[in-house]
C-alpha cells in the first residue's frame, strides 16, 4: 500500500536537515492555514469532472468504474451514470487543497484526518466549506506502527519521540491510539518528515538513522522491512535491531477512514451529479469485489484492471502484485458502510464522532485553530441502493469463535494473556454480587464499546478475579485437606468465570439498548479464581499456589482483588493460529 508520498512542505522548502551523520531530514509542520494562501475562485461547469485519486487500494474501484482509463470509457459504470470523469492522481494534500480552492476541481480526496488538518482553510469561505459525500474504505492492514525494542503498548509512547509524515494519513492514527491509552498527545515528541515512502525524509528511514526515535508510523511494506519480515528486526538489510510492529490497521481497523468531500457551492448547484458520482462509486466497489472474487474466470478483465491501477497509482503498469496488495489492505465499505458512517447516529465510528475525536487532538497539537467542521451529504440512501446487492442482512461475525477460544485457552495455560496487550482497565465488584447494572458501570461499558469498535481486529478478554482471603485462611487450618483446597480453587475459578460471563452479557445488553451491535465472538471470558492476585510482593509456593504473602493487608486491598479486567489484545503475531473471517 502507498499513500500520500509528499507534503506541502516539499513545495515550500521548509526542510530542516539534521546535523551530523544522520541522513533523515526533518521538516516543520505549521498549520496549513499559514501555508496555503490560494484565493477562492468560483466554480464553473466542467466538460470532464476532475476527480482526484491517491495511491491507495480503494481508489482502484473508481479506476474500474471509469473503464480502467483516466478519461471515462464508453460503457463504463461512470458512463452509464451519465458522468464524464477525468481521474488524476494527486497525493499531496496541499496541492489538492489549492486545486479545490481555485476550483480546478470541486472535490477533495483524503482521509478524514487529512481533511481535518486543512479544515481551517476549507471553512474560511462558505463556498468551499466541505460536504463529505462518500466513504471509500477503512484501512485494514496497510498502515502500521513500528517501534524499537521495549515498546509493547501505546502507553509506552509517553515521553518518547515519534515520527510522522507531515499532513499525512497517520496523524490521527497516533492521536487515536494515544487517547485510547489515556496518554495526552502533548506527552509525545513528534518529528515530521515530508514523505511517507522514498526520498531522504520518510518515517522508516528515521527509525534507521536516528537513535532518538522510538516509533514511526509507516505503510505495511516498510513495517515488514524494519522488522525483518514482520518478526523482530535483526539489524540486517533494511531492518532495525529489535524493531517490531506494535500495532497495524489489521487490529486498529476503524481509525483511518478514506473519503471524498465536495465544495459547498458545487454541491448545492449540482445535486444530480453528486448523486450519480456517489452511486457510480458504490456500483464500482461492488463490481470490483466481484471481479477480484472471480478473477480466475475473468483473467483478462482482472489483468486489465490491475495493470491500469498499477500504472495510474504506482506509475508502473507492471506492478500488478503491488496493486493487488493495495486493494487487499483497503476494506471498501459500499452502501452499507456509507449508511453506517453518515446516517447511523448510534455508530461509535461514524463521521461525526471521528471528526470530534480528531478535532480535540488536532487543536491540542495546534495543527488547527478550531474544531474541524464537515457537513455530511444529505442523500437518498434508499434510492442509492438501486442496482446493488450488498444492502441487507446481518453482518457475519468477523471472528471464528472456536479459533478465538482455542487461542485464549492456550495463552491462559501458558500464562501469556498479557501478550500483545494494547489497553486494559478493570471494574470492581462486591462479595456475592450477581448483577452489573448500567447505572453503576455505564461509563466503563462505554469505554469498552469505544475500544472494540475502534480496534475491531483485536480480541477483548474479560477476566474475572477473586480475593484470596478466605482460601488462605482455610489453607492455614491444619484440618484442611488437599482435596478441599483443590475444590476451593476450582470453585473460585468457576465463580470468577461466571462473573466474567455476567459482565459480558451486561455489556452486550447495554450496547443493544443503545442500538450498537457488538460481535460476541470478538470477546472471550476467563475465570482466574484467586490465582493472579493484584497484591504487591505476592510469592507463590513450589506448587505454584498462592501463599500468605498474597493476602490483602487492608480492606481496600481486599475490595480491589475482586475485579474484572478488560484487556484489548492484538493477535497479529499469531495469525497462523487465529484468522478473522474474510468480510471484504
Amino acid at each position: 500500500m502507498q499513500r500520500c508520498k509528499s507534503s506541502a512542505l516539499a513545495l515550500l522548502g521548509l526542510v530542516m536537515g539534521l546535523s551530523g551523520a544522520q541522513a533523515t531530514e526533518y521538516v516543520q509542520a505549521p498549520p496549513l492555514s499559514s501555508v496555503i494562501k490560494t484565493p477562492v475562485a468560483a466554480c464553473n461547469s466542467f466538460r470532464e469532472l476532475p476527480v482526484p485519486v491517491i495511491a491507495w487500494g480503494a481508489d482502484e474501484a473508481n479506476i474500474y468504474a471509469n473503464g480502467n482509463t483516466p478519461a471515462t470509457a464508453s460503457g463504463s459504470i461512470f458512463a452509464q451514470k451519465g458522468l464524464s470523469v477525468r481521474l488524476y492522481r494527486e497525493d499531496r494534500l496541499a496541492k489538492q487543497v489549492e486545486d479545490y480552492l481555485s476550483c480546478k476541481t470541486p472535490l477533495l480526496r483524503g482521509t478524514v484526518g487529512m481533511l481535518a488538518q486543512a479544515s481551517d482553510v476549507l471553512n474560511a469561505d462558505p463556498r468551499t466549506a466541505p460536504v463529505v459525500i462518500f466513504q471509500l474504505s477503512w484501512s485494514e492492514g496497510g498502515d502500521a506502527v513500528s517501534v524499537r525494542e521495549g515498546i509493547k503498548e501505546p502507553r509506552d509512547l509517553a515521553g518518547k519521540t515519534v515520527v510522522l509524515q507531515a499532513y499525512g494519513p497517520h496523524v490521527d492514527y497516533l492521536t487515536t491510539i494515544l487517547k485510547s491509552a489515556g496518554v495526552p498527545a502533548s506527552q509525545v515528541n513528534i518529528k515530521w518528515v515530508k514523505d511517507l515512502v522514498g526520498g531522504d525524509s520518510n518515517p522508516a528511514q528515521a527509525l534507521r538513522d536516528d537513535p532518538s526515535v522510538t516509533a514511526t508510523f509507516v505503510i505495511s511494506p516498510d513495517a515488514n522491512a524494519l522488522s525483518s519480515g514482520g518478526k523482530v528486526g535483526t539489524g540486517a538489510e533494511d531492518s532495525v535491531r529489535g524493531a517490531h510492529t506494535m500495532l497495524s490497521t489489521k487490529t486498529a481497523n476503524r481509525i483511518i477512514a478514506d473519503v471524498y468531500a465536495v465544495r459547498r457551492d458545487w454541491y448545492d448547484a449540482n445535486p444530480d451529479k453528486v448523486f450519480a458520482l456517489v452511486h457510480g462509486m458504490m456500483l464500482g466497489q461492488e463490481a470490483t469485489k466481484r471481479l477480484v472474487a472471480e478473477q480466475q474466470q475473468n483473467k483478462r478483465a482482472y489483468e486489465e484492471w490491475t495493470k491500469a491501477s498499477a500504472k495510474m497509482l504506482l506509475d508502473n503498469e507492471q506492478a500488478v502484485e503491488d496493486a493487488a496488495g493495495m486493494w487487499a489492505d483497503a476494506n471498501t465499505v459500499g452502501w452499507k458502510g456509507n449508511v453506517a458512517f453518515f446516517a447511523d447516529n448510534s455508530n461509535p465510528r461514524n463521521l461525526s464522532r471521528i471528526t470530534s475525536e480528531i478535532s480535540e487532538a488536532f487543536v491540542a497539537l495546534r495543527l488547527i485553530a478550531k474544531p474541524a467542521a464537515f457537513t455530511p451529504a444529505v442523500l437518498d440512501y434508499e434510492k442509492l441502493s438501486e442496482g446493488l446487492s450488498d444492502i441487507a442482512g446481518v453482518e457475519a461475525s468477523r471472528f471464528d469463535q472456536q479459533a478465538v477460544e482455542k487461542l485464549v485457552r492456550e495463552r491462559q495455560q501458558q500464562d501469556r494473556l498479557e501478550e500483545g496487550q494494547l489497553f486494559s482497565f478493570e471494574i470492581r465488584f462486591k462479595p456475592n454480587q450477581q448483577g452489573f447494572s448500567m447505572d453503576l458501570y455505564g461509563a466503563e461499558f462505554d469505554r469498552v464499546i469505544e475500544l472494540v469498535s475502534t480496534y475491531g481486529g483485536a480480541l477483548l478478554t474479560i477476566e474475572g478475579h477473586a480475593d484470596t482471603l478466605g482460601y488462605l485462611k482455610r489453607k492455614q487450618n491444619p484440618m484442611a485437606t488437599p482435596e478441599e483446597l483443590s475444590r476451593m480453587k476450582q470453585g473460585a475459578k468457576n465463580l470468577t468465570l461466571q462473573r466474567a460471563n455476567a459482565v459480558r452479557d451486561a455489556l452486550m445488553q447495554y450496547a443493544g439498548a443503545k442500538n450498537i451491535t457488538l460481535d460476541k465472538n470478538q470477546m472471550s471470558t476467563v475465570g482466574h479464581g484467586f490465582a493472579k492476585p493484584n497484591v504487591s510482593g505476592c510469592v507463590y509456593d513450589a506448587n505454584g499456589d498462592v501463599t500468605n504473602s498474597c493476602a490483602p493487608k487492608t480492606e481496600p486491598e481486599w475490595d480491589a482483588m475482586r475485579r474484572v479486567v478488560f484487556r484489548v489484545v492484538s493477535v497479529e503475531a499469531e495469525m497462523d493460529k487465529f484468522q478473522s473471517l474474510d468480510v471484504k
